[in-house]
């Protein structure tokens, strides 16, 4: 650590020393969040008791910019309160979050290289995360080319576990071995504006030879789609259509066929107070449906790199490192939202329903019966408060609520134990979520 801090302020000291000829900046960013939780992620189980913590993130950031090259650095500490003891010596805590550099051949093209965020349109596909307190970046390499009308960017990257002499082994979760990525982005016309996309993900798998030695092989899903703004006047429109294709990362290889499609309407009431309604499905897979030909697919619908906590409910039930059976999600909502000077308030209703069938364990362990149970999974409430107190430090506070279904609990694996309702899945009990955090960014040098 103490070697890292040394690395960062003899940096500094260089690009400040120089600056004359760019533009350097060196800001900050500390974020203590407060969270309460009572069945986040899950339904609460029998007698779960509730949980509170403090996180913080902890970053510092230097940026410069000539006219032919940028580069760009960020270092974080991500923590919960209490996690090191006072008496602390060295933690494993802090990180590097971004560290990249730019070549600018000229006005139009460049070429950035290292570890970087990619965000791209609402995060659908690719964002940044940046709602939970590590984020999310990769390593690559991404030719850009931007014109006033146009832009394309050509992602590459190729991730090793370590340096290696022999062979390539990539085993780490939630990862990718390799990624080909082109993302297209134009203004048909005023009113129009259009995002394609195509993705290759490589995900490694360990598979088991004919003669019982293992053998790594990688599986390789394509994402094709658009994302597609319409605005007119006070009513915007937003269309996401998404088909993924290959296979996912199973043993052997399925041929893999699904879908994500959503619309969004908003309209501007005046100006502090707009509303919009929305409709977002995920393809699943049925768990009802036995026949050989249906299981030789896969057809589960995989948001890899999205920013989920910002679709479907604030309380992360659905594909935010919490399964829900591969059953896929139907999400209707509404969102109302209040603007008055500093100030920001913010209401989302979703009702969820699964895209596929969910099997009726009950019945099946009873009678023997292939049953699907009702759809529908719950409804949560969504609310948010903000306020800006300077140009560097803003608050911000929320609220949500979780009516769970049998079929969600279910789906989560928390049902009754004894008693006459044995099997049946628990929704009685309270779900919720609560949290404030204060948002420090300050810019300690302009140079």
């Amino acid at each position: 650590m103490k070697s890292l801090n040394k690395l960062i302020l003899t940096g500094a000291a260089v690009i400040i020393g120089t600056s004359c000829f760019g533009q350097f900046t060196l800001s900050g960013q500390l974020i203590p969040r407060a969270e309460y939780n009572h069945g986040y992620k899950s339904v609460a189980d029998t007698n779960q008791a509730s949980a509170f913590s403090v996180s913080q993130r902890t970053r510092i950031i230097a940026s410069y910019k000539m006219e032919d090259f940028d580069f760009f650095f960020s270092a974080q500490d991500v923590r919960t309160w209490g996690s090191t003891a006072q008496l602390n010596t060295t933690d494993g805590f802090l990180s590097v979050h971004e560290a990249w550099a730019k070549a600018k051949f000229n006005e139009k093209l460049g070429l950035k290289l290292g570890r970087q965020e990619l965000k791209y349109d609402d995060d659908r596909i690719l964002g940044n995360v940046d709602w939970l307190m590590q984020a999310r970046s990769h390593d690559a390499a991404v030719l850009q080319y931007n014109t006033e009308k146009t832009k394309l960017d050509v992602i590459l990257a190729f991730n090793q576990e370590k340096y290696a002499l022999v062979g390539t082994d990539y085993n780490l979760a939630n990862s990718y071995r390799d990624m080909q990525t082109v993302w297209f982005n134009t203004d048909l016309t005023q009113q129009i504006n259009m995002s394609l996309l195509f993705m290759n993900l490589g995900q490694q798998v360990n598979v088991i030879n004919t003669d019982g030695n293992p053998h790594k092989a990688i599986n390789y899903t394509q994402t094709i789609g658009t994302h597609t703004n319409f605005k007119f006047d006070k009513l915007n429109f937003a269309l996401n259509g998404y088909y993924q294709m290959g296979s996912p990362k199973v043993t052997p290889v399925t041929p893999l066929s699904a879908y994500l499609v959503g619309l969004e309407a908003n309209y501007k009431v005046s100006d502090n107070f707009s509303a919009g309604i929305g409709f977002e499905m995920q393809s699943g897979t049925s768990q009802t449906d036995t026949t050989v030909a249906y299981s030789e697919k896969a057809h589960s619908f995989t948001p890899f790199f999205g920013t989920n906590h910002k679709f479907n409910g604030f309380m992360d039930y659905f594909y935010v490192g919490s399964a829900h059976g591969n059953v896929g999600l139907q999400d209707a909502y509404l969102k109302l939202n209040y603007k008055k000077e500093d100030w920001t308030f913010g209401l989302a209703t979703h009702l969820f329903l699964a895209a596929n069938d969910v099997l009726d364990q009950v019945e099946l362990a009873t009678n023997g019966n292939i049953k699907a149970m009702n759809p529908m999974l719950g409804t949560e409430f969504d609310l948010s408060i903000g306020t800006k107190i300077n140009k560097s430090v803003s608050v911000k506070a929320g609220y949500s609520h979780m009516l769970a279904t049998e079929t969600l609990a279910t789906l989560k694996g928390v049902t009754y134990t004894t008693g006459p309702d044995a099997g049946k899945g628990r929704v009685d009990q309270i779900n919720n979520w609560a949290y404030v955090m204060v948002i420090f960014k300050p810019t300690f040098l302009t140079k």
